[in-house]
């Protein structure tokens, strides 16, 4: 059996999905703490008669874990994520988690992100404050005081190892697997004032976009010759037994 066109296949099944999470991060580069997105890739290998032949398994996604950069905007309503922590905040499609930390105010005091979902503190709870009660301070460890009162307490989460993600809002995932709650704060901490910025770098995206195009087009070469090499056989075939 002629292996050269599924092996073919196999390479632009991979390209398409890596130029398809590139187009993803060149889409975010300016969203407020967006993850570049990736695809890893292995090899399985099947006995074709003699000859063993390699193909590229179907990929598994991953965030990028990188920290973007630390952008000051003077809010005081603005946090940034110091460390591997994540926001949480309550969306119609369940508990997500963020890096964009800008907060806005209801006029109830009720907490939410600019798009208008709940941030939840470390019990899973929507934050609120007092609309009336003047200038929010916030601590490294999230908690909020305001008016010499301490309020309540920013939630941040430990994604679980190994899980698997759902974009969605944006910067926001939402895991397979419970995130849990960090409580130590020596690597970890909300930065006020400041927000983070996507950890995607553009130079590179577009670098590997053009490496990437160039690849397809070469095995759409390869497999366009290997076809014209077939046919040509066939032919040569036919016309020897006619």
């Amino acid at each position: 059996m002629q292996s050269e066109p599924y092996v073919a296949l196999s390479a632009q099944t991979t390209l398409e999905k890596r130029m398809t999470s590139i187009a993803l991060n060149v889409a975010n580069i300016n969203t407020v703490g967006y993850r570049g997105a990736g695809v890893n890739f292995g090899t399985y290998v099947v006995q074709n008669g003699e000859d063993p032949v390699a193909y590229a398994t179907k990929g598994k996604d991953y965030i990028s874990q990188t920290q973007g950069p630390l952008i000051k905007t003077g809010n005081p309503l603005d946090m940034a994520v110091q460390g591997d922590g994540y926001f949480a905040i309550q969306t119609p499609a369940g508990t997500a988690y963020t890096r964009d930390g800008r907060m806005q105010l209801t006029p109830g005091g009720a907490v939410q992100t600019v798009n208008g979902y709940p941030i939840l503190d470390a019990g899973g709870a929507p934050l609120q404050l007092d609309p009336n009660g003047g200038e929010v301070a916030i601590a490294r460890d999230g908690m909020i005081t305001q008016g010499g009162r301490q309020l309540g307490a920013v939630g941040l989460y430990e994604m679980p190892p190994g899980a698997n993600f759902t974009r969605v809002d944006n910067s926001a995932v939402i895991p397979d697997k419970d995130a849990t709650p960090i409580l130590a704060f020596d690597n970890n901490g909300v930065i006020q004032g400041h927000v983070e910025g996507s950890n995607v770098n553009p130079v590179l995206e577009m670098a590997k976009m053009m490496t990437i195009s160039r690849a397809i087009e070469s095995i759409s070469n390869a497999a366009q010759s290997n076809e014209s090499t077939l046919k040509d056989a066939i032919k040569t075939l036919g016309d020897n037994n006619s």
